[in-house]
């Protein structure tokens, strides 16, 4: 592989994200906070570093999938670092695992949060709430730019990469049905952000509506959109008694986990894309039957009917299923049978090219239909019985891709799942912890379920979860590509 183009797109974003951090120096001054200072040394170093490599290096355009691969998955790794370095000189996040653990997760957009206990953090007396304005924001930020995806913002914002953006556009979203709004792949970006920026001022202006201060609707619309699920309150959403910013939240964690393709068709004038599209009828039918579900098993629970364990039963359903883990009511509370739901929908996801995580709607259909296809095959053994989509036909390779993606994907969730419980976790916890980072959610079971948070996991548990959250949001093969011997050769 080529080092030069890694080493321009790193440059690159050293110097994007450094320049972004005068965003959260201006707030810093506003509010007549200390973290400025961490800020500006950031800020400092990041633009210090990256300017040079980035001109030394920009003559360099042409690039392989051998290349993409290795500047995604290296560029994210980069990003999170300086997500991290905000939280470290400003005092909020003291240790530096801690610090990349809470960047990481932003990134990547998983929601998992080491901030909350006293114990861990004693300065932050009110855990998240104490963190100081720019920090808060910050958080949301690094949560709205992964979403999109890290690459796709670079492809869409500079021209710089010309036929190599194709690689690397094909390295971020590697989905299994590829859906191209446009031929140029500069301009399928562009787009995508178009749109990503227009729902977000969408839901600000919307929450702002109902009531939330414009700070918090700002914070709160940079991490629903990516479905991350950061939140500038400990209670997350539940602290907010007001069931309109709860509705608007759910439509928008709703919005984030459909392809946004669809979205773009729809500002077209094709309003009709959402009914023809086959995965999105399984998401809606999805989101529907299992807030039925667990509307009637909370009812149940407690003998009564209200419309508030409607309104949660619905909140906790799209805010696992779209993978943005905001929470409005302790899930731990309720059944076991719910909870066994809930951790399902935590390997499921939103779909294909939307912000969720997961392993995707599209490829839970694939793998259904496969099995249903494999299981007509043991009776007619000569019949070519090929793999349907709604009306489209899915070739074999694709099949392929996704039946090696959940070998995959479950490989590592079991290998997460064992290190964590070998480092003295209960398996409850493990295993919520696995598949929450795994699938980007965010809030696990047992002792990181939806009221509490990561700090007391051991550095290397958290290194752990580290990974697993990469992997998740990369889809596998962009990193674990990366782990094989040909790939060096």
């Amino acid at each position: 592989m080529k080092f030069r183009p890694l080493l321009n797109i790193i440059g690159a974003l050293l110097s994007i994200l450094g320049t972004s951090m005068i965003v959260p120096i201006f707030i810093s001054i506003g509010y007549g906070e200390p973290d400025m200072h961490g800020f500006i040394i950031s800020m400092l170093t990041c633009v210090t570093l990256g300017l040079p490599l980035w001109y030394f290096t920009r003559y360099s355009r042409t690039l392989t999938n051998r290349d993409g691969f290795a500047i995604v998955t290296f560029s994210w790794i980069v990003t999170a670092i300086i997500g991290a370095l905000p939280f470290y000189f400003s005092g909020a996040i003291p240790n530096i695992t801690d610090a990349f653990f809470e960047s990481m997760s932003g990134v990547t957009t998983t929601g998992a949060s080491i901030l909350g206990n006293s114990l861990t953090l004693p300065h932050l007396e009110n855990g998240i709430e104490s963190l100081p304005h720019g920090i808060l924001f910050w958080r949301s930020f690094l949560q709205w730019i992964g979403g999109m995806g890290i690459v796709v913002f670079y492809i869409a914002v500079l021209p710089l990469l010309g036929v190599g953006g194709v690689q690397l556009f094909k390295a971020e979203v590697p989905g299994p049905v590829a859906d191209k709004i446009k031929p140029r792949v500069r301009e399928t970006a562009k787009f995508l952000w178009i749109v990503y920026v227009g729902i977000t001022l969408a839901e600000v202006i919307a929450l702002m509506g109902a009531g939330m201060d414009s700070f918090d609707a700002i914070c709160h619309a940079l991490t629903t959109m990516p479905t991350g699920g950061f939140s500038t309150k400990n209670a997350s959403i539940g602290y907010y008694d007001n069931s309109t910013i709860h509705y608007i939240i759910i439509f928008f964690m709703f919005i984030a986990g459909v392809n946004f393709s669809l979205h773009f068709r729809a500002i077209n004038g094709d309003l009709g894309s959402y009914r023809k599209d086959a995965e999105f009828m399984v998401y809606i039918a999805g989101i529907l039957i299992v807030t039925l579900m667990i509307f009637v098993s909370v009812t149940f629970q407690n003998n009564e009917i209200s419309i508030l364990q409607f309104r949660e039963s619905l909140f906790v359903t799209v805010s696992i299923f779209t993978t943005t883990g905001f929470g409005s009511a302790d899930y731990e509370l309720w059944p076991v049978f719910v909870q066994a739901i809930l951790l399902t929908l935590m390997f499921v996801g939103g779909m294909g090219g939307s912000t969720g995580g997961g392993m995707k709607v599209i490829r839970c259909m694939l793998l259904v239909k496969y099995a249903a296809l494999e299981t007509r095959r043991m009776l007619h053994s000569r019949a070519l019985i090929p793999v349907r989509i709604g009306k489209q036909l899915i070739k074999e390779d694709v099949v392929r891709n996704t039946l090696g993606f959940f070998l995959f994907f479950m490989s590592a969730f079991i290998i997460s799942t064992i290190c964590l419980s070998a480092m003295g976790l209960d398996l409850e916890t493990a295993v919520g912890a696995a598949a929450s980072a795994m699938g980007n959610i965010g809030p696990g079971l047992g002792s990181f379920g939806p009221t509490d948070n990561y700090a007391l996991l051991s550095d290397a548990g958290k290194w752990v979860l580290t990974f697993c959250m990469l992997l998740g949001r990369l889809e596998i093969f962009t990193v674990m590509v990366l782990f094989s011997k040909t790939f060096w050769k």
